[in-house]
């Protein structure tokens, strides 16, 4: 979308955007209490995001 960014804005490149998250992850991991237990549906759904993630970062 243009104008949405300054034009003189540097861009990151992918392995960058990815320690960000990674690290992001990671404080909000350690600031967010662990629910007791996720319901199947949604153990089913995160395991699948971490498949796609672990996929995606071998094509990369």
């Amino acid at each position: 979308m243009p104008g949405r960014f300054a034009s003189n804005s540097e861009q990151i490149d992918r392995r960058t955007s990815r320690s960000i998250c990674d690290a992001v992850g990671e404080r909000l991991q350690q600031s967010l209490r662990p629910e007791p237990r996720l319901t199947s549906h949604l153990e089913h759904l995160l395991n699948e995001l971490r498949k796609r993630d672990r996929d995606g970062d071998r094509n990369n």
